[in-house]
Formats: C-alpha cells, sequence, structure tokens
C-alpha cells in the first residue's frame, strides 16, 4: 500500500466525503448525531477522520443523504473498508501518549515533513541513547514501556531508508538543541555524527537555526507540515504543553508554511550544516 493509501488518509478522506455529501444534502452535524443516535462530537471527528465509524452506519448515512448512485456507494464503501486496516503502530497503541497514534498514521502516510524544532532533536534523527536520556528525564515509567517507546520511535525511524519511495524530510533545529548534552557529552557527540550521517541522505535536509539570529518566524514553538498526495490535504501538527492539535484549515496551512518557509530562508544554506554540527562536537570534546 503506498503512503498516499494508508489507514490514517483513507480515514480521513471517508470523513471528508460523508462532510461533503451531508453539506450537499443540506443536513447539520446536530441532525445526523440525531440520526445515528451520538453525540454531535462524535460526527465531527468522524468527519476529520479521528473517529471509527461503523460500514452499517456509512451506508444508513448514504442512503440518508440521497446518494443512490451504485458506483458512488461502492467506492465510498471501499474507503471505509481501506480504512479498518490496521497500521504497524498499533501494537504500540498501549503504550503511546494520547493522540500519537493519529500522528504516527500520519506521518507514516506522508510523502513529506517540514518540521521545526526548538527544544529536542527531531523524533526521526535520534539516536537510541538519545531517546533513552530523553524518556529518563521525563516522568518515571515501567521498564517494559520504555523499551516498547524506544521500538516505536526507531521503528518510525525506518520510513527515511526505505528502498523505494523514502519519507522526505526538511528539519530546521535551533542551535540550543545542539548544545544541550542530553544524557551527557558522549551520547550528544554521537548525536551529532549521526545528524551528520542523516544529513547526507538525498531526502533528508537539516538546517540550524543560530542563536545568533535572535527573533524569528517561529518562536511559539514546534511545529510539522505533513504533506501526502495531491488529492489529500496537508496536516499541521503543533506541540504544546497543554496539548498537541491537528489544523488543516487553507489559512492555517498557509500561515504555517509561510513561516516555515521564513524559517528556512533565515537560517544557513543546508550545505553548512555539516561544519556546524562537526563544529559543535568539537567544542563539545574540547570542554
Amino acid at each position: 500500500m503506498s503512503p498516499a493509501n494508508g489507514p490514517t488518509v483513507r480515514k480521513r478522506q471517508l470523513g471528508a466525503e460523508l462532510r461533503r455529501l451531508r453539506e450537499k444534502a443540506g443536513k447539520r452535524i446536530e441532525d445526523v448525531a440525531e440520526h445515528l443516535e451520538c453525540s454531535m462530537s462524535k460526527v465531527s471527528r468522524v468527519e476529520t477522520g479521528q473517529a471509527p465509524i461503523k460500514a452499517r452506519d456509512v451506508r444508513d448515512l448514504l442512503a440518508w443523504y440521497g446518494v443512490d448512485d451504485t458506483a458512488q456507494v461502492e467506492a465510498v464503501m471501499q474507503i471505509h473498508k481501506d480504512a479498518q486496516q490496521q497500521g504497524w503502530w498499533a501494537q504500540f497503541d498501549d503504550v503511546l501518549p494520547s493522540g500519537m497514534s493519529t500522528y504516527a498514521g500520519l506521518e507514516s502516510d506522508a510523502v513529506t515533513l517540514r518540521s521545526f524544532e526548538p527544544f529536542v532533536i527531531p523524533g526521526l534523527l535520534q539516536t537510541e541513547p538519545y531517546i533513552r536520556a530523553l524518556m529518563a528525564s521525563g516522568n518515571p515509567m515501567d521498564q517494559t514501556d520504555i523499551e516498547q517507546l524506544v521500538k516505536f520511535r526507531l521503528r518510525r525511524q525506518q520510513m527515511l531508508e526505505k528502498a523505494s519511495g523514502p519519507l522526505e524530510l526538511w528539519a530546521v533545529v535551533e542551535e540550543t538543541v545542539l548544545r544541550r548534552p542530553v544524557g551527557g557529552k558522549e551520547v550528544m557527540r554521537e548525536q551529532l555524527d549521526h545528524l551528520v550521517a542523516m544529513a547526507d541522505l538525498p531526502n533528508v535536509t537539516i538546517q540550524v537555526m543560530p542563536l545568533a539570529k535572535g527573533a524569528h518566524a517561529a518562536m511559539v514553538g514546534a511545529f510539522t507540515l505533513l504533506e501526502f498526495g495531491p488529492m489529500t490535504p496537508t496536516v499541521i501538527y503543533v506541540e504544546s504543553a497543554a496539548g498537541n492539535i491537528y489544523l488543516e484549515k487553507e489559512r492555517d496551512v498557509r500561515r504555517f508554511t509561510q513561516s516555515f518557509d521564513l524559517l528556512r530562508a533565515a537560517a544557513p544554506d543546508p550545505q553548512e550544516t555539516t561544519a556546524l554540527l562537526k563544529g559543535i562536537a568539537r567544542e563539545m570534546q574540547e570542554t
């Protein structure tokens, strides 16, 4: 199954189609909630691809919306069937933080990721010792859960080195992230060496935002633009201590896209990244 046809994208496609057909039929979300005997929140989450819906309810809605073309009904039902497949991340559901399964699904379906990280090395570029050091610094966890979370993050990274159609990643990282000795200097030097190796991959671009640059276009925090096939809208993933959110409205996508473009224009050229990383590693060795 190609990335653009993964289960998470198919859930979003199903939700978008059900929303389109509802609006075409002149129905409101509250009408659908009453018809299905569920909450309006559930209907909203179904239409944004964040909640499941039973096949019989999809058929019921299609009939209620006046969709009587057999080919159209079967096309929608095929999308529903594809959306029911479990992704590789399902085996980690018991230990993943709330909402992380959704992100993993989107990331697995994405063609391109553009991210800004002001606090830690991006997850797709972290070494195993760095991952363990981060987890040790957080809330106490059962060792078994930690091992599962380490495996989960390492499994995500495989998308960057697939033989065919590897994920394209463009990451802008604050210089302070590289100078913070997470796990100690040895762990951090290994992490910096790993970034140098990853930056050599044709599908990975890394830029460092120097501290000396001062204020820039993304002072509000970390975010990721997840881009899919031409028929699937871009999703913006925004991290915060209060909870993580997903944005899809055109104005939000345009705003974050502009912020990222300003970021990479302000940061040194990607060709300078290797020299910057090696220089920081040398400084760490000398101190």
